[in-house]
């Protein structure tokens, strides 16, 4: 069995639940969590509820450009962490904390 018949088998209305449910996370952690890293990590969250939304409508349309298009997504969320995380590690080097709040000491 291929990916796209397992996919199939699952109605479409549950990867819609599941992918709202998961952005909805992401959405709470950015917005009530102050640390640096579950703030990535909600973004993280997010861009994958909607990479899950993607690679269902793709399967059920029968059409891989929506799962190409999640594998760039894919490859740009990793350039973002990987920046987001350098901005992080020298933030807490500076002043010791990982807290997005110390980040305005970072302005001129």
């Amino acid at each position: 069995m291929d990916i796209t018949t397992a996919v199939q088998q699952v109605p479409l209305n549950n990867y819609i639940v599941l992918s709202i449910m998961l952005f909805s996370i992401g959405v709470m952690g950015m917005l009530l969590r102050r640390n640096a890293i579950i703030a990535f990590m909600s973004i993280e969250l997010m861009l994958n509820a909607v990479n899950l939304l993607m690679v269902a409508f793709s399967a059920f349309k029968g059409d891989s450009s929506g799962q190409v298009f999640v594998f760039f997504i894919m490859v740009v969320a990793a350039a973002e962490v990987a920046i987001g995380l350098a901005i992080l590690a020298m933030v807490h080097r500076n002043s010791g904390s990982v807290d997005i709040n110390h980040l305005n000491k970072l302005k001129w």
